[in-house]
């Protein structure tokens, strides 16, 4: 049978590379969007974003701001509150943009940031993986891949992480999401459009 490492190629030929879907222009702000997108759409981040890092274009602007005047500009996403006071308590911990820690073991510390937040953060900056981004997307598509069971992430994290090269990581959970958000939707999937439908489980099922 041939392994995961080779049967994931098409994929990764097509998706690998792709950018993030947010809109980020440095890793601060990447580092915001992806705890403001929790649970909320890319899209409506995208949106938001740009009156937001106006008014706080860096990590210290966004120190000296009151939790008041974070609710007012946040107040139209998921779970705004909590996400204000994360933000704060992450800025006036860090401090400094350049300060943005790198590794998983530092970023999965700071509030609001668990293993798939720290896994896009790590993979947008281009740094070495550590783990397999895994979203709503992947924990769909991956069972239905067959490449992993079930539908707890770290499950489902973990194993992809022993079928797959470390050093294709990076790509790997985001390749199988961008499969998700365009081609393997939830019903209706396109298999006909598939790069994947010659080895995946479900096809058409």
């Amino acid at each position: 049978m041939q392994p995961w490492s080779e049967k994931i190629e098409p994929l990764l030929k097509l998706y690998g590379k792709r950018k993030h879907p947010l809109d980020y222009q440095n890793r601060y702000q990447l580092l915001v969007m992806v705890i403001l997108s929790a649970r909320d759409s890319d899209k409506h981040i995208n949106e938001l974003s740009k009156s937001f890092f106006e008014q706080y274009p860096t990590m210290s602007h966004l120190a000296k701001a009151s939790i008041v005047e974070l609710h007012q500009c946040l107040g139209t996403i998921t779970n705004f509150a909590n996400k204000a006071e994360w933000l704060l308590k992450i800025a006036q911990t860090i401090g400094e943009d350049n300060k943005i820690p790198a590794t998983m073991a530092e970023l999965t510390k700071l509030p609001g940031i668990g293993r798939k937040s720290a896994n896009v953060i790590i993979r947008e900056s281009g740094f070495e993986a550590e783990g397999v981004i895994v979203d709503l997307h992947v924990v769909r598509v991956a069972p239905r891949l067959g490449i992993a069971t079930g539908s707890n992430p770290e499950k489902i994290e973990k194993q992809i992480m022993s079928a797959i090269p470390q050093a294709r990581w990076n790509e790997t959970g985001m390749a199988i999401s961008f499969l998700g958000r365009e081609i393997c939707r939830p019903s209706n999937p396109k298999c006909e459009q598939c790069v994947m439908n010659s080895c995946c489980e479900h096809n058409g099922v």
